[in-house]
């Protein structure tokens, strides 16, 4: 096995920024790539014009590449924020009228994976008001994600980045995915497992996959140091996801890396161009 036998998708989130957003698709097409993921791309806005939404829609479909996965509104990412669900007000607010925008953008490119940032813990606010309040919102979400055929993934962060973000083990971000599934009965909230966030919190990442890669609906990746391609750190990215996959893990791998000093273009050496084409 090895990185040639995985499926692949390109953040265009974290990789192609030198590009404007309707530029991107077809540059990871150009690259080799069939499949993409995003983050919420309209970091001022939950709810951007159907113009703008139809703008991204028609350079993904005409860059001939597959959305297989969405970020919900997250606030200013990247930037200070880490998500908005659990901010109490506004944010919350903002959240909540973008659930359906993004369920619905989702369906109309056959994405079936969405993904809930929790949000940071808000100084002079009880976290179990937030904790509940996120339960909510999240609860909504999954909802929405089930009526258009998707999964809800719930994804861990690290602490050395994201000091003030609660979910930083995978052990916390799987409770926070079992009280979903509790509280809907869906079942379709999945564990989001990002190799580099849970390499930066010092956990086994071997157990980790041993522990929860049936639960797992989403990987991404990133080496460590530096938050690079592979290769340019020291994890054994290639290893580990054979491990995942003789675990019975057979969805995407998002490459969410930051390029470097190079084009985004030139990120993808370690990878032979025969095997970025997910199948």
């Amino acid at each position: 096995m090895g990185f040639a036998d995985q499926r692949f998708n390109v953040n265009l989130s974290i990789l192609f920024t030198e590009l404007p957003l309707l530029e991107r698709p077809a540059a990871a097409a150009a690259a080799g790539f069939t499949a993409v993921e995003l983050w919420w791309p309209w970091v001022d806005s939950p709810t951007p014009e159907q113009s703008e939404l139809d703008a991204l829609k028609k350079a993904i479909e005409d860059a001939g590449v597959r959305l297989t996965g969405l970020n919900f509104y997250a606030g200013q990412l990247p930037g200070p924020d880490r998500g908005a669900l659990s901010l109490p007000g506004a944010e919350s607010e903002r959240f909540r009228a973008n659930i359906d925008v993004a369920a619905d953008f989702a369906r109309s490119l056959g994405c079936t994976a969405l993904n809930a940032l929790y949000g940071n813990r808000v100084e002079g606010v009880d976290p179990a008001e937030q904790d509940a309040l996120a339960l909510e919102n999240l609860v909504l979400a999954a909802r929405a994600a089930d009526r258009v055929g998707a999964i809800l993934l719930i994804e861990t962060l690290n602490r050395p980045e994201s000091p003030r973000y609660p979910l930083v083990s995978a052990p916390a971000g799987i409770a926070i995915v079992d009280k979903v599934n509790e509280a809907t009965g869906l079942g379709n909230a999945k564990f989001l497992m990002d190799l580099y966030h849970l390499s930066m919190n010092g956990e086994d990442l071997q157990q980790v996959i041993a522990a929860y890669a049936d639960r797992t609906g989403h990987v991404q990746i990133a080496d460590n140091p530096g938050r690079g391609a592979p290769g340019t750190g020291t994890l054994p990215l290639e290893e580990l996801l054979d491990q995942l996959a003789k675990a019975g893990y057979e969805g995407f791998v998002g490459l969410e890396y930051k390029p470097g000093d190079r084009p985004s273009a030139e990120a993808f050496d370690w990878l032979p161009a025969a095997a970025r084409a997910a199948r």
